[in-house]
């Protein structure tokens, strides 16, 4: 082991763990809702109309509902606000050209659904057949190439190439996310797509 990759994985692994507990802090945060809304003196507030069954609103009434929703549709209702923001979330998009590239792009989804169980992040998987070199294949995620190589035309070499390669772009795609959630300037503007 060389003394210059110590430092690079030492780097992944504490930038990993920033992302995951700035990943915990914002999952960790509640939803505003009106009864966790504490009001300044001296504001009105809208007047409540009392549930069906009489009982007024933010009471339980026997079919186990506040406020006119099942208890758990909370986590449902932020999983459609959370689609409704990007509904192509998850997406692996296949560009690639030849047998070469589509065995790539089977084995590499196969590898990535394991380390992307939450379907979080769209990745693009580009190919440039080559007589010479074989195929030239890169990885794109929101317009940035994660990962780059050169496969030879033996197929069987494409299944270990895929393998590494899910591995190197979940954790680019991971130092990506850890410094755009560090990296707030007021000068620079959101992505505009």
């Amino acid at each position: 082991m060389s003394k210059t990759k110590t430092p690079t994985r030492v780097l992944t692994v504490v930038v990993c763990a920033l992302y995951a507990t700035v990943t915990q802090v914002t999952a960790a945060a509640p939803l505003k809702t009106t009864e966790s809304v504490t009001k300044p003196v001296g504001t009105t507030s809208k007047i409540e109309k009392p549930a069906r069954n009489g009982a007024p609103n933010g009471a339980t009434n026997g079919n186990d509902t506040t406020n006119g929703k099942l208890n758990g549709s909370l986590d449902a209702e932020r999983e459609s606000r959370k689609r409704l923001e990007d509904p192509l979330t998850g997406i692996v998009i296949n560009r690639t050209i030849t047998v070469l590239g589509k065995d790539f792009y089977n084995y590499f989804v196969t590898a990535w659904r394991h380390l992307d169980g939450d379907n979080k992040y769209t990745i693009t998987i580009f190919e440039r057949p080559s007589a010479r070199w074989g195929s030239e294949i890169w990885i794109e995620f929101r317009r940035t190439r994660m990962f780059h190589t050169f496969l030879s035309p033996a197929r069987q070499a494409a299944r270990e190439a895929s393998e590494q390669a899910a591995d190197l772009v979940y954790q680019n795609i991971m130092e990506n996310e850890v410094r755009r959630a560090l990296f707030k300037s007021p000068d620079l503007g959101e992505e505009e797509l």
